[in-house]
């Protein structure tokens, strides 16, 4: 009894200690019920363009995503994240001279970047 008692707080454990991490990150075309419709790896006329991001672990803290241009800062969004499990995603709506490189950071609450995509943008 003592043993699956002890295995049964170590798996508690491993679900309550676990590290934050960011499940899933990808720009996309949309979201629909929370979820990306697509995956971006360049694209032509793309307007909006948004980026989503699935984080375990990150409940009581705040995330953001910070959108590059070019390697220039052009936005940050902050998200409150309000479960052990959250889907979150921010757009940009491009100006037809933002062509080239579109890179979003997703930086965590002590200034860490936990997670970051590029995308190549044409737009006409």
């Amino acid at each position: 009894m003592k043993k699956l008692c002890l295995v049964v707080f170590a798996l508690m454990a491993s679900f309550v200690f676990a590290e934050p991490e960011v499940a899933r990150h990808q720009f996309t075309t949309a979201v629909e019920d929370r979820e990306p419709v697509d995956a971006l790896t360049d694209a032509m006329n793309i307007n909006p363009m948004y980026y989503f991001t699935e984080l375990k672990g990150f409940e009581g803290t705040v995330v953001t995503h910070r959108w590059m241009y070019n390697g220039e800062q052009m936005a940050n969004v902050t998200f409150n994240v309000g479960g052990p499990r959250w889907r979150v995603y921010s757009s940009k709506q491009l100006l037809p001279e933002w062509d080239g490189d579109w890179t979003v950071e997703v930086v965590d609450e002590q200034g860490q970047v936990v997670a970051s995509d590029t995308v190549s943008i044409m737009i006409e």
